[in-house]
């Protein structure tokens, strides 16, 4: 059966809009007044407490309740691509400033996450425990243990890999937010600097990411970050 060029113009931006409405979906800490997934309500908002670190936001993980640096920060960067790339599909389709806001959501969360520049939070939350658990992120109950990498506890691929989501979204952020495009060129540079300086892959020091999301090397993301 023939399709109009219109009908399958608007089966695109339906699913290019859904697409979007499932980070909304995934969103975890303080909600905003204009989420539209009305469904989903404020939740892990002590996060990072346990190392006195503000960590609350981000994105939830693949439907769970865990928030894990390393599939985020490559989430982060293709995200910022994307919006780069497709800029003008994105506006046709009014969706354009909905991708910014979904990859602010993501790159406000890297900067809490890198709150000095050798120190990258990778991790919140218990895999084990959380996967054991079929359990709304507002009702939660399960470990929420925050994991860092450091200069004693490297891993260059998660920084390299956050740092090349904070250069691509800040080139994304340039026309529209100069200040918060320059802030996340600053955290790229750092984080760059720390990942160059200190090789290793992370699960070495976040182990219990190793299960979950093992990186196989770090000289891709360095090479990524670079770009």
């Amino acid at each position: 059966m023939s399709m109009t060029h219109g009908a399958v113009s608007r089966h695109y931006g339906e699913a290019l809009k859904k697409t979007l409405l499932y980070f909304e979906a995934q969103r975890s800490g303080k909600l905003p007044s204009n989420q539209r997934v009305n469904w989903r309500g404020d939740s892990a908002l002590r996060d990072g407490s346990d190392a006195h670190v503000d960590l609350t936001g981000g994105y939830y993980d693949s439907g769970d309740n865990m928030k894990f640096g390393f599939p985020l920060a490559f989430t982060t960067t293709m995200l910022a691509w994307s919006s780069i790339e497709m800029a003008s599909q994105l506006k046709a389709h009014k969706e354009h400033k909905n991708i910014l806001a979904a990859l602010k959501w993501a790159t406000d969360y890297l900067i809490k996450a890198h709150p000095q520049p050798n120190v990258l939070y990778g991790q919140v939350g218990d895999g084990n425990s959380d996967h054991a658990c079929w359990m709304r992120p507002e009702d939660m109950t399960t470990p929420r243990p925050s994991y860092r990498i450091d200069a004693q506890h490297p891993g260059a691929d998660l920084a390299g890999e956050t740092a090349a989501a904070m250069a691509a979204a800040s080139l994304a952020f340039a026309p529209y937010n100069a200040a918060y495009a320059k802030k996340l060129i600053n955290h790229a540079k750092d984080l760059f600097e720390f990942a160059k300086a200190h090789p290793g892959v992370y699960q070495r020091s976040i182990t219990t990411a190793g299960g979950f999301y093992a990186s196989s090397g770090y000289e891709d993301e360095l090479l990524w970050a670079a770009a």
